[in-house]
C-alpha cells in the first residue's frame, strides 16, 4: 500500500508543477522523490511546527496551516535538485493544488 500511495502523490506532485508555472519538476522519477520527502517532512516536521505554532493556529482558526504546508514545501524545494518552487506564494498554490488532487486521486483508489 505504501508504494502505490507514494505513486499516487508522485502523480499529484507531477500534475501539479504542470498545472503552476511557479514549480518545476524534471521527470516523473523526481516527482516520486519530491513525493516520498514531502511525507517524510509531513511525519517528523510538520508535528513539530503544528505544535510550536498552536497558539497562532488556533487565532486564524487553522488557517496558519497552510503557512507550515507552504514551509513544508519550500524545506522540500532547499533539499531536493529537481523540484523548484519560486516563492512562499507558489509554495502555498502548491500546497492547496497538491492536496486537492491528492485527495481526487486517493477518491479513486
Amino acid at each position: 500500500m505504501f508504494i502505490i500511495q507514494t505513486l499516487v502523490s508522485a502523480l499529484a506532485v507531477f500534475i501539479t508543477a504542470k498545472l503552476l508555472e511557479g514549480v518545476e519538476v524534471k521527470n516523473f522519477w523526481h516527482a516520486i522523490l519530491t513525493a516520498i520527502v514531502i511525507g517524510l517532512a509531513n511525519f517528523f516536521i510538520k508535528p513539530v511546527l503544528t505544535f510550536l505554532s498552536f497558539p497562532i493556529t488556533i487565532i486564524t482558526f487553522g488557517l496558519f496551516l497552510w503557512v507550515i504546508n507552504a514551509v513544508i514545501i519550500l524545506i522540500v524545494d532547499a533539499v531536493l535538485e529537481g523540484f523548484k518552487v519560486k516563492n512562499f506564494g507558489w509554495a502555498i498554490g502548491f500546497s492547496i493544488v497538491f492536496s486537492i488532487i491528492n485527495w481526487m486521486l486517493n477518491w479513486f483508489l
